[in-house]
């Protein structure tokens, strides 16, 4: 069923053919800023791994990763949710240091998500990963790369401008920080989104922290996977998105799991089982560098910088007969 909405009087500021060089522009120029920004050189990342390895992400553990089995080696494949646990163990494995990080393109197919104007079954991303020092795990540091990546995303924005004058709309480098806990307070009578949804319409650029754990309250503001992001040092990117007035989610990251939260997360999450699991042991037993992560949309990221409605507007994916009228009718031009 389509979940479509249409701005009223909403007109795509491009043509489909300056939409093409618009897209290139931006991932382009973005990722330029984000390796500079970070100290992040690029990579090459699987599109799958083996289902025994449990590197692969299992989001809010209900999706279903699609596999399949490979002939010559009589396993079984899955294509990655996303990349979270490999990049950690790259960083071991390329001898990176603290102080310097990796970036990649990540592709993904998310087959039980839900359609609308931001979420697509096709999900691609950079996704990055950065050796840190123990010392590191601070919630200064955390700050301070969130920081880093917003100007990244402004600049961006800024030099698009530049390019294509059409566009209207510019983004704040001011970032609001706020907890989970404190946003609940502030809203205890709205759900997780309308709190985001009020919240980042007054601040415009927020950091919302401390995703994964539950809440006074008893509830969750949103599902993490137990065994990458330490629920206390995390959170995710939000921009005010004017086209479709909403709070705009670019980023989800965090500084990662030691073996003891590791251990903690686990046994809260009724996750114990994974202990056995390659990429688990190594990290308990203290043989994975601290790091801090993150994935950052690229055809989110597009769609906000390029102020269009709806993701199929910038990335090629399948939509439902329902979505292609209603988008057909009125002025959005999937790809």
């Amino acid at each position: 069923m389509s979940k479509t909405y249409v701005p009223a009087g909403y007109r795509a500021q491009m043509s489909l053919y300056e939409t093409q060089k618009a897209i290139e522009e931006t991932r382009s120029f973005f990722q330029k800023k984000l390796s500079s920004a970070l100290n992040l050189i690029r990579v090459s990342a699987p599109l799958f791994v083996a289902q025994e390895s449990g590197l692969n992400d299992d989001l809010n553990g209900v999706e279903r990763a699609v596999s399949f089995d490979v002939r010559e080696t009589g396993g079984t494949a899955q294509v990655v949710h996303s990349l979270a646990k490999w990049k950690r163990m790259a960083l071991k494995k390329y001898d990176i240091h603290p102080g310097k990080g990796l970036y990649t393109d990540m592709n993904a197919i998310r087959r039980d998500e839900e359609m609308d104007n931001l979420h697509s079954i096709y999900v691609d991303q950079w996704d990055w990963e950065k050796a840190i020092a123990v010392t590191d795990r601070t919630e200064d540091y955390l700050k301070a790369t969130v920081t880093a990546i917003v100007n990244a995303v402004v600049d961006t924005k800024e030099h698009l401008q530049e390019l294509f004058p059409s566009l209207q709309y510019t983004l704040s480098r001011e970032i609001s920080f706020i907890t989970t806990q404190a946003l609940e307070d502030l809203y205890p009578d709205l759900a997780p989104k309308q709190r985001e949804n009020a919240y980042v319409k007054e601040h415009p650029t927020t950091f919302l922290m401390q995703i994964g754990g539950v809440l006074r309250s008893g509830q969750k503001h949103d599902g993490r996977a137990p065994d990458y992001d330490d629920w206390q040092m995390n959170g995710d990117i939000l921009f005010y998105n004017p086209v479709l007035d909403c709070a705009f989610e670019v980023s989800s990251m965090g500084i990662r799991v030691s073996p003891e939260s590791l251990d903690r997360q686990l046994t809260l999450a009724g996750c114990d089982a994974r202990r056995e699991l390659p990429f688990h042991k190594a990290l308990l037993n203290g043989e994975l560098p601290y790091s801090i992560g993150g994935g950052i949309g690229q055809s989110r990221l597009c769609m906000l910088l390029l102020e269009k409605a709806h993701v199929g507007e910038v990335q090629v994916s399948m939509w439902d007969d329902e979505t292609m009228r209603i988008c057909r009718e009125n002025h959005i031009e999937i790809l």
